[in-house]
């Protein structure tokens, strides 16, 4: 996961009032394992900024996947 993907948690993350499948933005790459995610509704507002483990998301894809 890279600088402004848009990933899922796939968790429900209670200490961070998040629940399995909210979408954000990755904003910052902590560590190798941990990333800052932007959590913002529909009108842009974040209402939540906070680092995740990479193992607790999930990359959203917008293009179909390439044949194998």
């Amino acid at each position: 996961m890279k600088l402004l993907d848009v990933v899922a948690t796939t968790v429900d993350l209670p200490e961070k009032r998040l629940t399995r499948g909210q979408v954000g933005t990755i904003v910052e790459e902590l560590s190798s394992e941990v990333v800052l995610v932007e959590f913002a509704d529909l009108n842009g507002v974040a209402y939540a900024i906070t680092p995740i483990s990479v193992s607790r998301l999930m990359e959203l894809n917008h293009e179909p996947a390439k044949a194998a």
